[in-house]
């Protein structure tokens, strides 16, 4: 589960998401005119993930140009969509290109690929095919779907299984008050009545480096979920929700803007954060 701040209007939430997921939130305070340098000393994806190169797929304008500010490659999902002219099912068509991107064919690794990472955004009202009444419902389907043929193209033993990443990260959405107490991931009980509580040790994700974090809002959290053969933990949860992940789940909680060094670090594109 990834740890995020309370956002502002639907548009800048998104983008403070993105911000955080790539661990550039100096971007989202320029891009409000808040503080901060230019963005022409930050460096892209490349430059700071040994010459990773990665591409955002996203029908979503706001979404497009803050993944140019990031430095990385930029592709529509509708117009990726169009050049379906076998006709083959929406879902099995991107599932295909996709993996054609990160240099998967026909169930094999290429000698090169396109990119070594795809992030595809799906937000509320977008569409990702030619279909022109969706709902919220529609979309978590569709992504379901995707997925799903993803992981079915990628099965273990394959050579597609055996190389590929997949990660996927679930908004939090809107907060109510409710939330604090009902969505927490605080899991206090044991020791708020003790004696000893004052000595309940910091969790890490509270912390950057030696410098405890001031912004860590401990309820709705975004769900992040990992598949990679051999490499990522394996735990119970059944379903994507959050109380099956609290209950469930292996990973329990880190930081947002964490997320881009761990999917980094099993690309071999960067070392362990928290080495």
């Amino acid at each position: 589960m990834l740890l995020l701040q309370i956002a502002e209007c639907e548009e800048k939430r998104m983008i403070r998401e993105l911000a955080l997921l790539f661990d550039a939130c100096d971007l989202y305070v320029n891009k409000n005119g808040d503080s901060g340098e230019g963005n022409s000393q930050r460096k892209s994806i490349s430059e700071r993930f040994m010459a990773m190169r990665a591409a955002i797929l996203t029908n979503n304008s706001s979404a497009q140009h803050f993944g140019s500010e990031l430095g990385a490659s930029l592709l529509r999902l509708d117009e990726l969509m169009q050049t379906n002219h076998l006709g083959l099912p929406p879902v099995d068509f991107l599932a295909t290109e996709l993996l054609k991107k990160l240099g998967f064919q026909d169930g094999k690794i290429q000698d090169s690929s396109e990119f070594d990472l795809l992030f595809v955004h799906v937000g509320v009202g977008d569409k990702v095919n030619d279909e022109k009444d969706k709902t919220t419902l529609d979309e978590i389907k569709y992504v379901d779907a995707l997925v799903g043929d993803i992981l079915q193209k990628a099965q273990p033993g394959s050579e597609i299984g055996s190389r590929l990443h997949l990660s996927l990260v679930m908004s939090y959405g809107n907060i109510f008050k409710d939330d604090d107490c009902s969505l927490s991931v605080l899991n206090t009980k044991d020791v708020k009545n003790s004696d000893l509580s004052v000595l309940f040790p910091r969790q890490s994700y509270t912390m950057k480096g030696e410098i405890q974090r001031n912004d860590v809002r401990h309820h709705s959290p975004m769900l992040a979920a990992q598949w990679q053969y051999g490499v990522t933990r394996k735990d119970k949860a059944e379903t994507f929700s959050f109380k099956e992940f609290k209950e469930q789940g292996s990973n329990l909680v880190i930081p947002a803007d964490r997320f881009i060094h761990e999917v980094a670090f099993k690309l071999w594109k960067a070392p362990k954060y928290g080495a």
